[in-house]
């Protein structure tokens, strides 16, 4: 048990029943974050005045952070390069996955934010991008698509990975894929400077680059979980703070 910041209660009938959080911060991807954080650093990208970050899960078991901007009057923000100066300003798990620009905020009767009528996010589509060219460049975009959650037709060749809204694990997960449908290896630094279907179709052909055939792995034999375990060092200092 941890001093986690999170709210529950005891039921009747001896359930414990999880209230939510003390605080605002929101859990992305196993990294606890301030959502005001990341508001104040939209806020001081130029031509914003308002700014709201939330934790929406549109997809099970894909949870993203979201930011929503409101430009000042007469001002053309543009929600790419928003998250472009965050990217060169916050740790990378507290970018947004994207970033919408609103005309406004909705606001509840009571004049504080309405967190559930914020749009669901838009993520970049194909648009000058050409076409898979390729039979590798195809198959990586049908892969892509499938890491994603979008349809293929939405891939372009020249559209980066995480423009579309990936991230740190659902990168793992392409490189598995790669490994899987390829027998080739590419790290993560690898997706990282090369991100686009174009990009690492050339690789997966040349064979250079970062990516190297797979000679298979030795398959790790699964263990015997033993009824008990020995408490952390922090779950010990908590048993003997409540005796």
């Amino acid at each position: 048990m941890y001093r986690t910041g999170d709210l529950a209660r005891w039921s009747a009938d001896g359930v414990l029943e999880y209230m939510g959080r003390a605080d605002d911060q929101v859990k992305v991807r196993g990294f606890r974050i301030e959502p005001g954080e990341v508001e104040a650093a939209m806020m001081g990208c130029a031509g914003v005045v308002q700014a709201a970050v939330v934790a929406r899960e549109d997809r099970p078991g894909d949870r993203r952070l979201v930011g929503y901007v409101v430009p000042a009057a007469g001002v053309v923000v543009d929600g790419a390069s928003v998250r472009a100066m965050l990217a060169a300003r916050l740790p990378e798990f507290m970018v947004p996955s994207v970033v919408m620009v609103l005309e406004r905020l909705p606001l509840t009767p009571n004049g504080k934010l309405d967190r559930r009528a914020l749009p669901a996010p838009e993520y970049a589509v194909a648009g000058s991008s050409r076409t898979a060219a390729t039979p590798t460049e195809a198959w990586l975009a049908e892969v892509f698509a499938e890491v994603l959650g979008v349809d293929a037709s939405r891939i372009g060749a020249e559209e980066s990975f995480f423009d579309l809204g990936g991230h740190s694990l659902l990168a793992a997960r392409l490189i598995s894929r790669i490994r899987t449908g390829r027998a080739v290896e590419l790290g993560i630094r690898t997706l990282f400077n090369t991100p686009t279907v174009a990009g690492l179709a050339a690789l997966i052909d040349s064979g250079t680059g970062g990516a190297e055939v797979s000679g298979g792995r030795p398959v790790v034999g699964g263990r015997v979980r033993p009824e008990r375990l020995p408490l952390s060092f922090a779950q010990r200092r908590m048993w003997f703070l409540r005796e």
